[in-house]
């Protein structure tokens, strides 16, 4: 599968197809059932590296190694996998690349949301011909966890904690006993070896339902962090809105921009309450400021200035997405990016033009 320039937002297996193949051609090591790669090869296609034949693989995480190789460890075993962290940490971009490296496909998807129904997990019917025919093989319409278990794939829920919690535990059997009954049939789907589940969930917005103490021990938990130094956030950033931009045909700014390192900076610290030299303590404002917003920003600042600019992403191109990210409270966070443009960003040196473009969008 190779990735076609009509795509807005090609899947990993289609955008790095070359990378797979790659991989594939040359991993040698043990590969679990109906798995496409070897773990260490999957978690060299998350982490990135260098084939012996010069092929380069490109980092798709950037951050602890170890969290990566107990994630696909996980995924060898007949554990499920639950991505937990902080809105923007890369929870559904790690959990797609997992699926793709370790299935060949990352489309088997559940989307969490309160509305999400029972048949989104289990199956459900062509009523048409449920109802002309009755119960059926070929009236059932299996779900993409049904799916999977019948061909030995990987599914992705995302968003579980968003699930309602009788749908949640329509996965307790599936992960407990690796069947799946349907007893309008008088039958059963059970797992193929290979089946698996990657989990995402939000540990600050925690959704609608809480997971059960049952399910949750159906699952092994992997904690991805906010990246650990500002240089790390810096990396992701850059390539992350490098990857946005050449799907948007957008020009690519170099590694370590100004414009990237300001927004990175003003995230960081108002993320934790403290200027990056620990001298000055400033309120944080009510939303996360993830990494996926700093993303984000620095697209719309490049579209910005492309399209409406003289192409040279700058001060004025980055504020309004920056005062969108901040201010998630009109009546709070406004305050709070007030203050924090005058006790930190008013003062600090170079920084003049992009506290005016600030103020003259805060209006």
């Amino acid at each position: 599968m190779t990735t076609t320039p009509d795509l807005l937002r090609p899947h990993a297996e289609q955008q790095f197809a070359s990378e797979l193949a790659a991989l594939a051609a040359q991993d040698d090591r043990p590969r679990p059932p109906a798995w496409h790669l070897s773990p260490q090869a999957v978690v060299t296609y998350l982490m990135g590296g260098t084939l012996p034949d010069g092929t380069v693989i490109s980092p798709k995480y950037v951050g602890a190694r170890r969290l990566v190789e107990v994630a696909v460890a996980t995924l060898a075993t007949d554990r499920a996998l639950l991505l937990l962290g902080l809105p923007g940490t890369a929870k559904t971009w790690v959990g797609e690349h997992l699926a793709a490296a370790v299935s060949g496909r990352s489309t088997l998807l559940v989307q969490g949301t309160s509305g999400t129904a029972e048949d989104a997990v289990r199956y459900g019917w062509n009523y048409a011909r449920l109802i002309a025919e009755g119960p059926s093989e070929a009236a059932l319409v299996p779900s993409p966890v049904m799916t999977a278990m019948r061909e030995a794939s990987v599914v992705r829920i995302e968003e579980l904690t968003r699930i309602p919690s009788d749908v949640q535990d329509a996965l307790i059997t599936i992960l407990s006993e690796k069947t799946l009954p349907v007893p309008e049939l008088g039958t059963e789907v059970q797992a193929a070896r290979g089946f698996n589940v990657i989990a995402t969930a939000n540990d600050r917005d925690r959704g609608v339902n809480e997971l059960s103490s049952a399910l949750r021990r159906r699952f092994n938990t992997v904690v991805l962090p906010l990246p650990a130094t500002f240089e790390e956030e810096v990396e992701i950033v850059t390539r992350r809105s490098a990857q946005l931009g050449t799907s948007l045909d957008l020009p690519t700014l170099p590694a370590g921009h100004e414009e990237i390192r300001r927004v990175v900076t003003v995230f960081r610290e108002l993320r934790s309450g403290r200027t990056l030299d620990g001298r000055t303590a400033v309120r944080p404002p009510s939303g996360s400021l993830s990494t996926a917003e700093a993303i984000s920003v620095v697209t719309n600042g490049v579209a910005l200035a492309t399209h409406f600019g003289d192409g040279a992403i700058g001060p004025d191109d980055i504020a309004a997405g920056i005062l969108g990210a901040v201010v998630k409270d009109p009546a709070g966070d406004a305050a709070v990016w007030s203050e924090y443009l005058e006790t930190v960003v008013r003062e600090r040196e170079g920084w003049g033009s992009f506290y005016a473009a600030c103020r003259e969008v805060a209006g």
